[in-house]
């Protein structure tokens, strides 16, 4: 009962009528429980209020018995881990965390401004339902892939910003002592200057401010789109060597090929998906390293798997 469950919640089951009418109905449900929060901030619509909070408590009950159904069949969802600990690793997931701030706000700190601004994370399944396709895998897999790189922009960007803040305080600070009042003013400046953003309510006067704020805007330019070409260049990389997984078994591929595994094979066994796709896997390249394929050799995000069709063979 518990795997039928499983198959029937998770997104993506396209091989089961149920676990797809499901996500129709989630699909409705999460966009009725968005249009809803949406419509009571118009005052306007006061006359419906009473049914638009009807709507947003029978959405939010449906979150809440799928949340204790996830919960429930977690042990599916990562069979490596102990029932305990599979359930403790779903509460700490992305799909989990926000699961419960969906929930928690309306029943017991709806009173309180900062857990009311909570209610913004039900926008959130919206990348559930995404979450199984090739557009959100390619983009999560892109920043994974490039962590390094972008963290290290960013850290030129902090630093950048934190030199120019120093820079203009020191120089503007006398000719202006209440716009650049201290250091976090002048990073207010920097942030909007070196973000391309240019708020203009804070702003040099003077001539060496000025000309170190032509500067600063010019390397602002350049800083800013070192993160954007990373990103750029990963998306590049990705779709050159990613083929279509989706449809990996209704395709012949005739010679060696390239295959990046998405979230529909993670964590599934070498041998089960070469039985699924009837495929032989002769190389797996997973970051830096290239690893032997064995049958229980467990597939990971951004895994590269060498193969080939088996049916050409027989064929």
């Amino acid at each position: 009962m518990k795997e039928k469950v499983f198959n029937i919640i998770q997104i993506g089951d396209k091989s089961n009528r149920i676990s797809r009418a499901f996500d129709v109905f989630i699909t409705i449900t999460i966009f009725a429980n968005i249009a809803v929060t949406v419509l009571l901030t118009f005052q306007e619509l006061a006359a419906f209020f009473f049914v638009f909070h009807i709507i947003e408590w029978i959405t939010l009950l449906i979150f809440c018995v799928e949340y204790a159904l996830r919960i429930w069949t977690a042990d599916y969802l990562y069979p490596d881990k102990s029932e305990l600990w599979s359930r403790l690793h779903f509460l700490i997931s992305f799909d989990g965390i926000v699961d419960l701030l969906t929930i928690i706000p309306a029943f017991f700190l709806s009173g309180m401004v900062i857990f009311r601004m909570l209610r913004v994370a039900r926008i959130f399944h919206l990348f559930r339902l995404n979450a199984r396709y090739d557009s959100f895998n390619v983009i999560t897999t892109v920043l994974y892939e490039k962590r390094n790189q972008i963290i290290s922009s960013v850290f030129i960007v902090l630093i950048l910003m934190l030199a120019s803040s120093l820079c203009m305080y020191s120089v503007e600070h006398a000719a202006q002592p209440e716009v650049f009042r201290n250091a976090f003013s002048g990073m207010w400046w920097s942030m909007s200057t070196l973000l391309t953003v240019g708020y203009g309510d804070i702003y040099p006067i003077t001539t060496l401010g000025r000309v170190m704020a032509i500067v600063i805007a010019y390397l602002g330019v350049g800083v800013v789109a070192i993160p954007t070409g990373i990103i750029s260049a990963g998306f590049v990389e990705q779709y050159h060597r990613k083929s279509s997984i989706s449809d990996w078994g209704r395709e012949d591929i005739k010679e060696i090929a390239e295959v990046m595994v998405d979230s529909c094979l993670a964590g599934k066994c070498l041998e089960d998906v070469e039985d699924e796709g009837n495929t032989k896997v002769y190389l797996i390249l997973r970051d830096n390293l290239s690893i032997l394929p064995q049958k229980d050799t467990e597939l990971q995000l951004g895994d590269v798997l060498i193969l080939r069709d088996e049916t050409i063979d027989e064929n």
